[in-house]
């Protein structure tokens, strides 16, 4: 690698002037800066990171763990976080943890040894003890929770009012004539299912309608996929055949149901509505189209960010940093799936 002792020789000039020249010191000509910049490009020559990471004690890089990265709500996620890390030159790691708890401890390890300067995490569905979480906080790196979040675990989060959007998706099925409504639940564990899981038997409640925890269906491997869905769209009309609505805990989810249920002669809705969580793109494209709640991941991704920044600053500046929790809003759009009953 080209070096500043290579660049002050090349030129006759000191090596304390080519450091200068390159920080735009004021206190070394014009025509000097010009012509180390110049020689610099000509020569190729790229700064020591390293050096001024340890100069500055920062390495200019975060760790971005999340459970998977081809889900649309994550992609959005990560252009969001990328969006604001571009603008105050930082580099994200991403890992995913495949919804994998171990994994996940071993990432965590893994951007601690290499001194990243924060790290923003989504948790697996497995997650159920939070020790590599309150490492992080011990080691003083700095840390925000996003959606899939712990509330014990002191730190920033951003997320969502999932039992809200969940009653308001619940209450939807109601208020256009459901009485049996069903929720594919996904995972146990994570916060977000089980407030969502909440926000759907409160509303049921609060329209008295008897709560049937035979009509929730719990995935134990919590993959949340397509082929989730087609199952237990399946097993539903096995054992629910009254069923008129459906609250889905994620599009890809409701997709697949949608896709078993016309392969099964089961008409939507005409039959059965449904209702999703997250609107991804392919919710608006397929037939019927999908009544889905809109969640913010590129907005998620982008205060998760800010966030976290405004922790390493405060790190930096040996200032004490406040925990916040930003509560992001949604929406719910209304498609080709919902349809008031006769």
């Amino acid at each position: 690698m080209v070096t500043l002792k290579q660049i002050a020789e090349e030129l006759g000039i000191s090596i304390t002037t080519v450091s200068k020249a390159l920080k735009e010191y004021p206190d070394v000509s014009k025509k000097t800066r010009k012509l180390v910049r110049e020689t610099a490009s000509l020569l190729n020559y790229k700064p020591n990171s390293f050096a001024v990471n340890l100069r500055t004690k920062e390495s200019k890089t975060i760790g971005l763990i999340i459970p998977v990265i081809v889900h649309h709500f994550f992609s959005s996620v990560i252009k969001g976080i990328i969006s604001q890390a571009e603008k105050k030159g930082y580099l994200v790691i991403i890992l995913q943890s495949d919804e994998s708890y171990e994994l996940e401890k071993k990432q965590v390890d893994l951007l601690l040894s290499k001194r990243v300067d924060g790290i923003l995490i989504s948790l697996a569905n497995g997650t159920g003890d939070y020790k590599h979480l309150t490492d992080i906080i011990e080691q003083e790196t700095p840390l925000v929770m996003f959606d899939k979040i712990a509330k014990i675990v002191k730190c920033s989060k951003v997320i969502i009012d999932d039992r809200k959007a969940a009653y308001n998706a619940t209450q939807h099925l109601i208020d256009i004539g459901c009485k049996r409504i069903a929720h594919f639940r996904g995972a146990l564990l994570p916060q977000n299912s089980i407030d969502r899981f909440l926000g759907y038997k409160k509303a049921l409640l609060d329209n008295n309608i008897k709560y049937d925890p035979s009509l929730v269906y719990v995935n134990e491997c919590g993959d949340m996929s397509f082929e989730e869905g087609k199952e237990n769209a399946r097993q539903l009309l096995k054992d629910h055949k009254d069923v008129d609505g459906i609250f889905i805990n994620t599009d890809l989810v409701a997709i697949g149901a949608m896709t078993e249920f016309v392969k099964l002669g089961v008409k939507v809705p005409e039959e059965i509505s449904i209702v999703g969580f997250s609107n991804w793109f392919m919710s608006s494209v397929i037939s019927p189209s999908l009544t889905t709640i809109n969640q913010p991941g590129y907005d998620m991704g982008k205060n998760a960010f800010k966030l976290l920044y405004k922790e390493i600053k405060a790190k930096k500046q040996n200032k004490l940093f406040a925990h916040k929790d930003v509560v992001l809003e949604t929406d719910l759009i209304i498609r080709e799936s919902t349809k008031t009953l006769n």
